[in-house]
């Protein structure tokens, strides 16, 4: 049993709020996951030519700023970056292969949790309101947002295993439920060039949807294949860089809600996660079809 949440400013003017919003949303759902948790957080975005990345060291006291250094010196780009606990958000003028590639010569055991234009993913072991509060979270700007809280069921209880996990530039995941055919199909992913640093079900979703969005499909296409592909129960959602999706498997055995107003699109495991948000009273709430898509976006820039 996990717990996920979302939340998708439609009002621009709230967004200075993003994480005040969302912290006791993730931490309404502690019964549900009080093992790990974590959020992927989207705002701040970084100009043409730019990469983003997160970073997060598995060991405390982790040298970042010598690693930037060595970083600055190997690549000779611009740069920015900050600290955030046990995690770094990097900003840097080259292609993101390069700067990964550097970063697995320099240094091996620090995590890629994302990258893109927008993005930041942060996690960790923990109950969630001390993942919150490692993090800051509820002093957060962005436009949207979707976390998860974990229960282990099927693995260990990592930082690596924590939710989100990412599958591409500024996408990511988050999942309630089990994956009986993750083993077979983490084989097949991998023959396809797709990398797994945990035994966790949810990295193969996503491994999945990184995989047929390298093939061509649109989001909408992998998530229609994923019903197929997938077997077991599951609802996901899925953050981009424009928004979120949701989806439920067939069967629809995990629970989630959503609820829709003029200023934001929320998402949970359960209604009590809800309950914080402003208007809530007045929104129009309703369960997630099974198999079926919902996706909220603002339009590109």
């Amino acid at each position: 049993m996990c717990g996920i949440v979302g939340l998708y400013l439609k009002n621009p003017a709230l967004e200075s709020q993003l994480g005040k919003l969302f912290e006791p949303m993730l931490e309404a759902m502690t019964d549900r996951g009080p093992d790990s948790a974590g959020f992927a957080i989207y705002g701040d975005e970084v100009g043409e030519g730019w990469v983003k990345l997160t970073l997060q060291a598995t060991t405390e006291h982790y040298d970042f700023k010598a690693l930037i250094a060595a970083l600055e010196g190997k690549l000779g780009a611009p740069l920015d970056w900050f600290q955030n606990a046990s995690a770094i958000v990097l900003k840097i003028k080259a292609e993101e292969a390069a700067v990964r590639a550097a970063l697995g010569e320099l240094a091996p055991t620090v995590r890629i949790m994302s990258a893109g234009k927008s993005i930041e993913i942060l996690k960790g072991m923990g109950l969630p309101k001390e993942i919150s509060e490692r993090f800051g979270l509820g002093s957060m700007k962005g436009s949207h947002i979707i976390g998860h809280t974990r229960m282990a069921t099927e693995s260990a209880v990592t930082m690596e295993g924590s939710h989100p996990f990412s599958t591409g530039a500024d996408l990511c995941l988050v999942h309630n439920g089990s994956l009986s055919n993750h083993f077979r199909l983490r084989q097949e992913l991998r023959r396809e060039g797709i990398n797994f640093d945990t035994e966790n079900d949810t990295e193969v979703a996503a491994g999945y949807l990184a995989w047929r969005l390298q093939q061509g499909d649109s989001l909408k296409t992998a998530l229609d294949s994923s019903l197929e592909a997938l077997d077991g129960f599951f609802t996901f959602a899925i953050g981009t860089r424009n928004g979120f999706a949701v989806i439920r498997d067939p069967i629809a055995c995990k629970p989630a809600i959503l609820a829709e107003t003029d200023d934001y699109v929320a998402m949970a495991s359960e209604y009590q996660a809800l309950s914080s948000l402003p208007g809530i009273e007045k929104a129009k709430v309703w369960e997630p079809v099974p198999a079926t898509m919902y996706i909220w976006e603002r339009e590109s820039a």
